[in-house]
């Protein structure tokens, strides 16, 4: 586990391994550390570890970014097309 204040968003990150995120006592014990920090204003959030590939997430992801920008600049030209096909 690793717990890092970030005071700029004053968030309270908790980073858990998949062994411990399937700790029931463990995410018990937690339940007093969220009530301290969201005292201090502090919004306490955890983060799991995952189960699956992590380059083949990464890649995933990479892809289909790739894709929206490419569509988003698609529509934007087409637009941009039909502007200029309007005014002349």
């Amino acid at each position: 586990m690793e717990i890092i204040a970030n005071e700029k968003d004053r968030i309270l990150e908790i980073w858990l391994t998949n062994a411990e995120k399937n700790d029931a006592v463990l995410r018990a014990s937690l339940k007093p550390l969220y009530s301290q920090w969201k005292a201090k204003k502090y919004l306490p959030v955890v983060y799991e570890s995952g189960s699956g590939d992590l380059k083949e997430s990464i890649l995933g992801l990479l892809q289909h970014n790739r894709e929206v920008i490419a569509k988003r600049e698609m529509a934007e030209e087409k637009r941009h097309k039909h502007t200029l096909g309007i005014i002349r």
